[in-house]
């Protein structure tokens, strides 16, 4: 039996990313390991309050009264708040799972204070998010410290694709012995091809006209700016569903908002922009419907969002970034567009025109070809059962808990800790 606290900004039911999707599936599938012999805690950032066999779920709420002297850095000093909070919270573990900067310093923290291994999953690096500065502030450098400090104190590493892997390599200086590659999962026997008319019509869809797919935050590392750049070179009666909204900042909201009746006013086709969340098991449906799902991050370690897509049995358009690559096979299960970034941070395409334009040339190259659709939907769909599996990634993380657990005994004052 195992005691493993996991570290997170997002937890059901508040979540909005792709790491809190990977610690929702990554919990549940470790609690059920082994006969579930194995006890999670799970702390994380909200009011959640869950009591179950082998697994607790608490939530840390704000910092209220948090003081702060610049307004963009009230999140930073309240991530703070609550590491610490976290970090008083521990009584005793055999291991401390850390997932993004949110929760770094709660994990240094319980490292030194049980001594106990702690590991770190990277879902993104803070150096090739640099658009974070436009939330942060200068709250940004704390928060690229955080991370870069936490890398080095952490006992084993976690990426999440081999892109991720070289990353690391290249901006910290860290061996790789101590980085293990574990992707991204997908429960496929819940992601799957769902197929509901009447939903789409709720959300002001035509079923029986194709559309294309975008899912995710209103963020620049999503890339959806550039999506929308492309729309007007999309060919045919194509509609465009957009499910898109938590805008990092006013400034992007007030820029997509600008661009999506700029480009109203460029095409013909039908552009339904969704702001709300979408609940998972309409998702599914939309996802199953689409002809062709699209993402066109400019930054992507992984890209979970395309695994849901791929379940559903729709082909992919992406971006060659990051671990995209890992996941979409080109000429297989989508078509990758090429990204020369204008900068080693990843932030912007060299020539924003010219990848709006090959992403539209791409969607158009399947979209002309209904058996084409069909085809790659139907690879996507087996490349997911195959590769991408939860449980097999739970027992993967699991294995490399006891390797380094057993590389770093406790210490026996830890061992032992007294009500």
């Amino acid at each position: 039996m195992m005691n493993i606290v996991l570290l997170s900004n997002e937890y059901p039911p508040h979540i909005y990313g792709g790491a809190g999707v990977h610690v929702d599936y990554l919990s549940h599938e470790l609690a059920k390991l082994n006969g579930a012999n194995h006890h999670l805690q799970i702390l994380c950032f909200g009011d959640q309050k869950e009591i179950a066999e082998n697994i607790v779920v608490v939530g840390i709420p704000d910092g209220q009264h948090v003081p702060f002297q610049e307004s963009r850095h009230k999140k930073l000093l309240d991530t703070l708040y609550r590491n610490v909070v976290m970090a008083g919270s521990v009584k005793q573990a055999d291991i401390i799972h850390c997932h993004t900067w949110y929760t770094h310093l709660a994990g240094c923290l319980l490292k030194q204070i049980l001594g106990i291994p702690l590991v770190l999953t990277i879902h993104s690096l803070e150096p090739h998010r640099p658009w974070k500065e436009e939330q942060l502030g200068s709250g940004y450098k704390a928060s690229t410290w955080l991370e870069k400090t936490a890398l080095i104190n952490a006992d084993g590493i976690i990426a999440v694709s081999q892109s991720m892997k070289e990353d690391l390599l290249q901006l910290y200086d860290i061996s790789a012995e101590r980085i293990q590659v574990i992707y991204n999962g997908i429960d496929s026997s819940q992601f799957k091809p769902s197929f509901k008319p009447e939903i789409l019509l709720s959300y002001g869809i035509d079923p029986d006209r194709p559309y294309v797919l975008f899912v995710g935050r209103i963020t620049r590392q999503k890339g959806i700016l550039h999506l929308i750049n492309a729309l007007p070179y999309i060919e045919g009666d194509v509609q465009v569903v957009l499910c898109a909204g938590a805008p990092d900042t006013e400034a992007i909201a007030k820029e997509m908002k600008e661009k999506v009746e700029w480009v109203r006013t460029k095409r013909d086709n039908h552009i339904i922009w969704i702001s709300e969340l979408v609940p998972r098991e309409q998702l599914i449906v939309l996802y199953s419907h689409a002809a062709v799902f699209v993402c066109p991050s400019v930054y992507e370690p992984f890209g979970i969002i395309n695994l849901e897509a791929m379940a559903c049995n729709t082909p992919v358009v992406a971006s060659a970034v990051g671990g995209i690559p890992d996941v979409v096979v080109h000429n297989e299960t989508g078509l990758v567009v090429d990204f020369e970034p204008v900068s080693s941070d990843n932030s912007e395409p060299k020539h924003p025109e010219q990848f709006s334009r090959d992403l539209a040339a791409a969607i158009n190259q399947i979209l002309r070809s209904p058996e084409r659709i069909e085809a790659m939907g139907m690879a996507c769909r087996k490349r997911v059962e195959k590769h991408f599996d939860w449980k097999s990634i739970a027992e993967e993380t699991l294995e490399y808990y006891r390797q380094l657990v057993q590389e770093k005994p406790r210490e026996s004052r830890a061992r032992h800790i007294q009500s």
